[in-house]
């Protein structure tokens, strides 16, 4: 038995260090490590229990290629194939079709929310590159949240969370650390201790919701008339800071006008809450100091969506909440500044191929000109996380279509696929990945052996680059090769050498505070309220609102939150259980639905049939079926995304998962 060190790089904030108990090369226990302090020594159950999903029986562990029809059935539709036979076949119809329909007929499909440096670019981004593919638009999370951050205050982290403690006033909006980031929380309670209070704007009466000083139950959608109304009365009330705006900002007066006509009345009615409520909530901001706001990725989920998540940033800056340990705000810590990155790993100029929105993956395969013909899947599952599930199906049916999925389990997305290739699983090799709420980077070697033939993406897709020729003399190719690419140069070399004696990498400037250790990356190191750019491409110019997309046909709103027990759809084969939707006591009874009761909801798009599940932490008008759920999660192999628009924000691309309007039913 040994015991090794390692990092969790799942897509959470949290970046765990790990400890690993591996014999004779396999995972036999993991806990939390103690080489990053939020770690604390504690991890989540996913990653405790991670040997289920490595040893199970739906992981993939060698190649297979189809040989029956595409109905999405399994059983006699693959026969295994030798990893030669599959790279034979792969290269031969990327070369064929690149020569004749031309490279972006080719659609590389990835994600990587849970991969670094190695697993998500690196070799597979360079073939891509080189064969001239289409390019993927990675915008099923966090784009117009990042657009908006960067478009105010440049790239610059946030208030690190270990700061957290030393706030006064704590803000989660659109954010649930219970589910999606579990070492926040014990900062949190440390900062409630101290007598800090806590505000929580969110369409559920989640854990720590339930725990606040203030819940904002706001209807989906609407987080930017509820932020727009504070802005307005922090000016109108006297308590917005002038001093600090007029020194370290642009565009202050224009968002002053562009909020006026939301009054605290007018943003209350249509948020659906009290207007006493954002009242009390306008009066505890601005009195409060230190306080911040933990900024989540529900709030930009919708058409409002980039503007919104502009606007609930700009507030710190009109109430002048800077310069203190624990005030500001956080949206992603990824901006601390390493000074290296992965594009000297790839070793390949990005060529101005066709770029396709992952929103619109239905209407590309289905639709789109040049006509998609090799869709390459990895670090994806797109079947049960892309908008429009029924068109993806549709399009993923296609019998001219040569789909390629390297995975780890067998997911719903492989049962459309030509070629199956087993993939490595985190601890089974080696990465590189910085967090994005812990500000940490790690290099975590391999500390397991891939069960049965599984292959690493540098593995594959280094094969694929020598098999089609597109190799070149000085690449680097191996994981050591790659790494040594990345960390090159004087910053690099001392990001080496911190790993080197600990382990683990801190940013030059460990937990910054903006305005003291650090200025906003902007061209004048001022916090733009209006960015031009962004106010040019928002329709309708930014902070604009767009009303809810509902009617009398469809009057809920469905929501699809995380969950605790995956990461998206990682981990879906592990739950057996049937999912179920939860709906608030009013719209239940309205509808005859008990608790247990068998349901449709359905709108033009789809129909999900499952259980209900009558909760009092739901909001009126609201449905909650949780994301990432595989077909046997509900009754009729659907998920939410069969329900969800594939319309996209306002700015930046966005998926509209909160968008989603539907209708509600008893069955039998």
């Amino acid at each position: 038995m040994a015991t090794l060190e390692s990092v969790c790089p799942l897509d959470c904030p949290d970046l765990c260090s790990l400890v690993v108990e591996v014999e004779d090369g396999k995972v036999k226990r993991v806990d939390g490590g103690t080489r990053t302090p939020i770690t604390d020594g504690f991890i989540c159950g996913k990653v405790r229990n991670i040997a289920d999903h490595l040893y199970g029986d739906d992981r993939v562990r060698h190649p297979m290629i189809r040989v029956g029809a595409k109905d999405g059935t399994i059983e006699g539709r693959f026969r295994r194939a030798t990893w030669d036979e599959a790279l034979d076949l792969i290269g031969a119809r990327l070369s064929e079709v690149r020569e004749r329909a031309g490279g972006e007929a080719i659609l590389p499909f990835h994600y990587g929310g849970s991969n670094g440096w190695l697993t998500e670019g690196a070799l597979a981004t360079r073939l891509f590159r080189r064969l001239g593919a289409s390019r993927c638009l990675r915008t099923l999370c966090a784009v117009p949240s990042g657009a908006a951050s960067r478009g105010l205050y440049g790239a610059v982290p946030g208030v690190a969370l270990e700061d957290y403690a030393d706030s006064n006033l704590i803000v989660l909006w659109g954010q649930n650390p219970s589910a999606t980031g579990i070492h926040l929380v014990p900062i949190i309670e440390r900062a409630l201790d101290a007598g800090a209070r806590l505000v929580v704007v969110d369409p559920r009466r989640t854990p720590l919701a339930r725990r606040a000083h203030l819940h904002l139950a706001v209807r989906p959608g609407t987080d930017l008339p509820v932020a727009l109304a504070v802005i307005r009365e922090l000016f109108a009330s006297g308590r917005a800071d002038q001093a600090f705006l007029a020194a370290h900002s642009n565009g202050a007066d224009e968002l002053r006008r562009r909020a006026e006509p939301w009054t605290i009345g007018r943003a209350a009615a249509e948020a659906g809450i009290s207007d006493l409520d954002l009242g009390r909530f306008v009066d505890l901001y601005a009195a409060a100091s230190p306080a911040v706001i933990r900024a989540g990725w529900g709030l930009e989920r919708n058409r409002n969506g980039g503007s919104a998540v502009a606007a609930v940033l700009a507030l710190p800056t009109v109430a002048g909440k800077f310069g203190v340990r624990g005030g500001g705000f956080t949206m992603s810590n990824g901006e601390a500044r390493w000074g290296v990155g992965p594009e000297p790993a790839i070793a390949a100029i990005q060529p101005a191929t066709r770029a396709v929105n992952m929103v619109e993956l239905g209407s590309i395969l289905t639709d789109g000109t040049p006509k998609v013909e090799v869709l390459f899947v990895y670090n994806c599952n797109p079947t049960q996380t892309v908008p429009d599930q029924n068109r993806v199906l549709r399009g993923l049916a296609r019998h001219d279509l040569f789909t390629v999925v390297h995975e780890q389990v067998f997911t719903d997305t492989c049962r459309w696929a030509d070629v199956v290739l087993p993939a490595t699983a985190f601890l089974e090799h080696r990465d590189i990945r910085r967090g994005y709420g812990a500000m940490r980077l790690y290099d975590a070697p391999a500390v397991a052996t891939p069960p049965g033939e599984a292959r690493s993406n540098n593995q594959l897709f280094g094969a694929l680059l020598e098999r089609l020729g597109l190799w070149r003399d000085g690449d680097p190719m191996t994981d050591d090769e790659l790494a040594r690419a990345i960390f090159a140069g004087d910053a690099g070399a001392a990001v080496r050498d911190q790993l080197e004696r600990k382990g683990v990498a801190s940013p030059p400037v460990e937990r910054p505070r903006l305005f003291v250790d650090l200025m906003p990356a902007t061209s004048d190191g001022k916090v733009d309220l209006i960015p031009a750019a962004l106010d040019a491409e928002a329709r309708h110019g930014l902070y604009h609102y767009a009303a809810d997309p509902g009617g009398e046909q469809h009057p809920l709103a469905l929501i699809s939150p995380a969950i605790a027990q995956q990461i998206s759809s990682t981990f879906g084969q592990l739950r057996k259980g049937e999912a179920a939707a939860e709906l608030a006591p009013d719209d239940a009874q309205a509808r005859g639905v008990a608790d247990g009761d068998p349901i449709r909801i359905w709108n033009q798009l789809g129909e999900v049939v499952c259980r209900a599940k009558v909760s009092p932490h739901v909001r009126s008008g609201v449905v909650v079926l949780a994301k990432g759920l595989w077909r046997f999660h509900t009754r009729n192999g659907q998920s939410s995304n069969a329900l969800i628009p594939p319309t996209t924000t306002d700015f930046a691309g966005g998926a509209c998962y909160n968008d989603a309007r539907v209708q509600v039913e008893r069955l039998g």
